[in-house]
């Protein structure tokens, strides 16, 4: 079965990918995703059968991570640079008529975000969350039952930003829903930066993204791709005289967005990703009704969708052979989903659940450390990344309110199993790791301990 995202005014081209997964319930499922890399709305699962735990365990507790759901834009800063172009473009006379359009369209884009605020859920977003708690509450019930029955607590962190906070107030709103005598076992959110919003303080990997020569030159080469060039052009000369076009890649326009002041407009690739950004935010906040598909066609999308997934699997995912400067980082999450399970292991705490708020800057270098369905492939200079050398989709790694959740089962003689959900799919752990039989998606405890240390 497939799932399709509907676009403002049309449907969007939906390539195929198939997620592979093993087991007695969950089979290969076809995902039908838009070209709208790591912006792309939630794909709930199509097959909601799980395989059922070896004879003899119960449901012991849940560890979970979750990106936020879909937002606006996260700053001023696509919309800005777009706009102060088509104003110069205005000035000069160089606006086709569909570019006359386009003005409009932007400010409202514009005047909405300066509403509702830049950063911010969707209407869409929030109830991504609901729906996903709502699934998890039918899914492991016998837990929640237990929960009530025992007295133990749910565990809710975040980042602390307002849309981590926010995607956590709509899953424990979706988990009431389900189950209302969830609601006082159901703690205060705790803010924990070091493991939800580790990116933003990790010295090396900021050193890196800002500053590495080998990063630089790829992504680089990633912008002066032919392909990209030329859908970048045929977007821009939607909306733009050709010979204002030229003058745009010539050099002669440059610009800074009014918002941080970190992001320049000032060639064809520039000016294209910004258009390409906005039309990839508006199927996320369908309320508004946003329609940018005049401007950039299907073909166009998918060129730039691989190009937005390049920059982001080079900078937040697997990276580069041999380095794990995108996702070493994200060890300390992983260490908390082994602590957290040890600690009701040996009595230190109660907890039913752990249920974490992030962004895709935390999910991106998770899946890449566990080396999740996706995310294990690594590029090299010989073979540098693209949708034909590498099965990373930002669409599917980590579309809004991707979420990775750890089942716990135990057994008093025989100890305890993990099965892992990945948006909400079975998905095996990496072949390194041995399950307690062939085919199962169960494995020991102990076994991920040693098989995930050793990457």
């Amino acid at each position: 079965m497939s799932v399709e995202i509907q676009s403002p005014g049309r449907r969007l081209g939906l390539p195929l990918m198939i997620l592979l997964m093993a087991g007695t319930a969950a089979q290969a499922e076809e995902i039908a995703y838009a070209p709208l890399s790591s912006k792309h709305p939630y794909i709930p699962p199509a097959d909601t059968s799980y395989s059922a735990p070896p004879a003899g365990y119960a449901p012991f507790m849940i560890e979970h991570v979750a990106r936020h759901g879909s937002r606006l834009l996260s700053s001023a800063k696509y919309d800005d640079l777009s706009l102060q172009l088509w104003e110069m473009a205005k000035a000069e006379g160089a606006l086709t008529p569909a570019g006359e359009a386009f003005g409009p369209l932007l400010e409202k884009i514009i005047t909405y975000h300066q509403k509702a605020g830049y950063g911010n859920l969707s209407t869409l977003g929030a109830q991504e969350h609901v729906e996903i708690a709502k699934r998890t509450a039918r899914r492991m019930k016998p837990l929640f039952d237990a929960a009530e029955a025992e007295n133990r607590p749910i565990d809710i962190l975040s980042s602390g930003k307002d849309r981590a906070v926010d995607s956590s107030q709509s899953f424990v709103a979706g988990l009431v829903e389900a189950d209302p005598a969830l609601k006082p076992l159901i703690g205060e959110m705790v803010v924990d930066p070091r493991t939800l919003y580790f990116h933003d303080t990790d010295v090396a990997y900021n050193a890196y993204v800002d500053d590495d020569p080998h990063l630089k030159a790829t992504l680089e080469a990633l912008a002066e791709r032919p392909d990209v060039a030329a859908a970048g052009r045929d977007m821009l000369e939607r909306i733009y005289t050709p010979a204002f076009v030229d003058k745009l890649q010539s050099g002669a326009i440059s610009f800074v967005d009014h918002g941080k002041g970190k992001a320049k407009l000032d060639d064809i690739s520039s000016a294209a990703d910004s258009l390409y950004n906005l039309y990839i935010i508006a199927p996320g906040v369908p309320e508004e009704n946003w329609d940018l598909s005049a401007f950039v066609p299907p073909a166009d999308a998918e060129v730039m969708a691989e190009f937005s997934d390049g920059e982001q699997f080079y900078e937040k995912g697997p990276g580069f052979a041999g380095s794990d400067i995108t996702y070493g980082m994200a060890a300390p999450l992983l260490q908390d989903f082994f602590d957290r399970i040890e600690a009701r292991i040996d009595g230190k705490s109660q907890a039913a659940a752990t249920f974490r708020f992030a962004h895709a800057e935390e999910i991106m270098p998770f899946a890449a450390l566990i080396k999740a369905p996706g995310s294990a492939v690594q590029a090299s200079d010989a073979v540098p990344y693209s949708h034909a050398s590498n099965p990373w989709r930002g669409a599917l790694v980590t579309p809004m309110a991707a979420n990775v959740q750890w089942d716990v089962f135990s057994n008093d003689a025989s100890g305890y199993l993990v099965r892992m959900l990945y948006n909400e799919r079975e998905v095996p752990f990496h072949a390194g790791c041995k399950p307690v039989a062939a085919g199962s998606m169960f494995y020991a405890l102990t076994e991920l301990e040693s098989c995930l240390s050793k990457g």
